[in-house]
């Protein structure tokens, strides 16, 4: 039937659903506005429409490694009350499950997949999600690994289940052998990781205006000093090199050392264990960080 742009206005302001989702249920009611209220109440889109306003800040973080494909996914909700829920917790660990499936790169891509192995796409199931636990619930990010680059470590700080928690950590990294002490390396590497947060894995992928930055902060505060400028610059040029100790992961001490740079780790390890371990790859999401 045609619809005027007057009566899914209507709806629109009177539910709060989505223009598609008004069309939908006028459709289905006849172009009656109350029967289409009715109609997205029983589909539970008017209510989740109208939660999709307020904040998520709140959540989980999800990593899941499935042969040798790994996947890491934040998921926001409005309150830990929410994140500690079974249902939520059951959400999140079978979007993982859906994300390796089908290899997303990017929540876009994720949200039009299939869920698991249902009809409904991950944005209906979230929907539903939403309306059923009455708080507004986000897929704000995730990152893909895929298995070509090497095995795969995780770490989860402040879990609340195996999979779960509000810092994860995915790591991929190369070595000679699998075996019960280069797991643990591995996993004491993503301890690390989630301990000191980490900006790049070395000083050449450090992103460039991040350096600036922090070059142009430091020159601030000694303009006022009277120094020469060769001094300021040397000085400058200092707190940059523990600038990259602070930000650059192989140049971080060890936190189970503080004695070593990770790198020097790694290389100790190798020749204590005839190894060629690498680090190649990692991700870190901290709960609400941008």
């Amino acid at each position: 039937m045609d619809l005027t742009p007057a009566i899914i206005k209507e709806l629109r302001e009177k539910s709060g659903a989505g223009m598609m989702d008004c069309k939908k249920a006028l459709d289905e009611s006849d172009g009656n506005v109350e029967k289409a209220i009715e109609w997205l109440r029983k589909k539970g889109i008017n209510t989740a429409q109208k939660k999709s306003s307020r904040s998520a800040s709140d959540g989980l973080i999800t990593v899941k490694i499935e042969n040798n494909k790994g996947i890491i996914i934040e998921v926001n909700a409005e309150t830990d009350f929410v994140a500690r829920n079974e249902n939520f917790q059951k959400f999140c660990d079978e979007l993982a499950i859906t994300g390796l499936k089908n290899e997303t790169e990017n929540v876009e891509s994720l949200l039009n997949c299939k869920y698991l192995d249902s009809n409904l796409t991950v944005k209906e199931n979230l929907t539903n999600l939403i309306s059923k636990l009455g708080e507004n619930i986000v897929i704000r990010k995730l990152e893909y690994i895929s298995e070509n680059l090497g095995s795969l470590e995780k770490y989860l700080h402040n879990s609340i289940n195996q999979n779960s928690g509000k810092i994860g950590v995915l790591l991929c990294f190369k070595s000679n052998h699998e075996n019960e002490k280069v797991n643990d390396f591995s996993k004491n590497i993503c301890m690390h990781i989630a301990a000191t947060d980490p900006k790049s894995m070395n000083i050449e992928s450090l992103d460039k205006k991040l350096v600036d930055k922090e070059r142009s902060i430091y020159i601030e505060q000694l303009r006022s000093s009277n120094k020469p400028d060769e001094i300021i610059e040397k000085i400058v040029d200092g707190k940059i090199k523990k600038f990259y100790q602070e930000v650059c992961l192989l140049e971080q001490m060890f936190v189970m050392d503080n004695k070593m740079k990770i790198n020097d780790c790694i290389a100790v390890f190798n020749k204590e264990h005839k190894e060629n371990y690498e680090i190649k790859n990692f991700v870190i999401f901290k709960l609400g960080q941008e």
